[in-house]
């Protein structure tokens, strides 16, 4: 160096550069500290996705389970009722399935203590005096709710 201008010059730059290269490293560190973070945060979002994840297979397995078994059941309830119709009179079976059609599902109900079961109603005392003379086998139905009833010890009658 020949002159100490120069030489302070250089000084000032190595000063200058010294603090970028300290500015520098400092965001390196803040960059590094936020990565770990970030890594840290899907770490454990990955470990949630995976219980969550074993939750769902689980309660997808338990409801293939539950499917297989309703299906198992209905096949057999199915064929229990073709053999129970089998011995029932057609013209029975088809009114039963009309009433069953249009009463969401229930085509018949139980005579319990004066009350039909379909609609929960309590027959009035001409109705019940009705079912009484009807005779054992014939067809009785609610005046309420249209569905057959059914008879047994415990009707009130």
């Amino acid at each position: 160096m020949t002159s100490p201008k120069d030489l302070e010059s250089l000084q000032r730059e190595l000063a200058s550069l010294a603090k970028r290269q300290g500015d520098l490293e400092d965001v390196v560190l803040e960059v590094m500290e936020r990565r770990e973070t970030a890594q840290e945060r899907v770490r454990e979002l990955t470990e949630r996705v995976e219980a969550i994840q074993a939750k769902v297979d689980d309660a997808t397995a338990r409801r293939d389970a539950a499917n297989a078994e309703i299906d198992a059941e209905a096949a057999t309830v199915t064929k229990e009722r073709e053999l129970t119709v089998a011995d029932i009179p057609e013209a029975l079976v088809t009114l039963y399935d009309r009433i069953r059609a249009k009463q969401g599902g229930i085509g018949a109900a139980r005579l319990y203590q004066r009350r039909c079961e379909g609609c929960r109603l309590e027959l009035d005392i001409t109705e019940l005096n009705d079912v009484r003379r009807a005779a054992a086998d014939a067809v009785v139905r609610c005046e309420n709710c249209s569905r057959i009833l059914v008879r047994t010890p415990d009707s009130g009658l």
